[in-house]
């Protein structure tokens, strides 16, 4: 079974819907020797979570980008989901992060940006989003409530180990007379209860058997969420050459090596002067042949 799976499900009888989100190993490949801090680990984690929980509602091929633009401590965090749930980020501050701190302090009244990229329609959609309250989780609360127009209630949590969330919202049937209409307010007390624990150690099925034992819940499918951030050589190989051989040369001759480092995959891509060699022999050869 997947240690990296979103589920969907329903309350059947209230019309309340909901999302829950555990990641182990594609969390902890997109942190791998990051050395990030706990507090810079947790936001990003729960940023990842809110990031995979939007995504999934993607009803075209593309990619969600979350983006913080911080004036603090936190000066950039980026997530990336495509609409079959791949994902990758990063973060970057400046000086230390305090050990706590509400969401406004650590951006100092930064932008948190989220786009969607229509890869069938090459269209970009972007909507701000306030940094209100202390956490992620209030922030994107308020969000998907407003956008969404449906009441929303939503637990994140993360550490180094797991990111996790929990999402409810509340049908527009929900209160009507055929449905049960304190269930929304009985959920939520029950959700209430959640641990940061629980969110981050439990599975799906175990957590809401836990919370809603008493509800009939339909659970569909999981879907499986991967951490991908592929590696273009290629691309780096045809930047040096455009460089030229001969200011290349010279960063070597300066440097000892060329090394490019890809921030977003934390990839390191070194060339010594043999290598650079080849490049350029090689691609003179490919010159030659196309111009015959």
């Amino acid at each position: 079974m997947s240690k990296n799976n979103l589920h969907r499900f329903l309350f059947k009888h209230l019309n309340i819907r909901g999302q829950h989100l555990h990641l182990t190993d594609a969390w902890q490949a997109l942190i791998k020797d990051r050395h990030y801090p706990p507090l810079l680990t947790q936001l990003l984690g729960e940023l990842t979570a809110i990031s995979v929980m939007l995504a999934n509602g993607m009803k075209h091929t593309g990619k969600l980008t979350l983006q913080i633009i911080g004036k603090g401590p936190i000066t950039l965090l980026v997530i990336e989901v495509t609409h079959d749930l791949k994902i990758k980020g990063i973060a970057k501050t400046q000086g230390s992060l305090p050990k706590q701190a509400t969401l406004d302090t650590l951006l100092n009244s930064g932008q948190i940006l989220v786009t969607l990229d229509n890869d069938q329609t090459q269209t970009l959609y972007q909507s701000h989003v306030l940094a209100q309250g202390k956490s992620v989780a209030e922030a994107f609360q308020t969000f998907m409530t407003q956008s969404d127009q449906l009441d929303t209630q939503l637990w994140l949590a993360a550490d180094n180990q797991a990111a996790a969330g929990l999402l409810l919202q509340k049908m527009p049937e929900t209160d009507t007379t055929a449905q049960d209409q304190d269930g929304w307010h009985r959920i939520n007390l029950l959700a209430n209860t959640l641990k940061p624990k629980e969110l981050l150690t439990l599975d799906c099925q175990t957590l809401l058997h836990r919370l809603f034992h008493e509800e009939t819940i339909e659970l569909f499918p999981p879907q499986t969420v991967q951490y991908q951030c592929r590696h273009d050589k290629a691309k780096i190989d045809a930047m040096l050459l455009s460089l030229g051989q001969k200011e290349i040369e010279a960063i070597l001759e300066k440097e000892g090596e060329i090394v490019i480092h890809n921030e977003m995959c934390n990839q390191y891509e070194r060339y010594n002067k043999e290598a650079i060699q080849n490049l350029f022999a090689k691609a003179q050869i490919d010159t030659n042949q196309t111009k015959q």
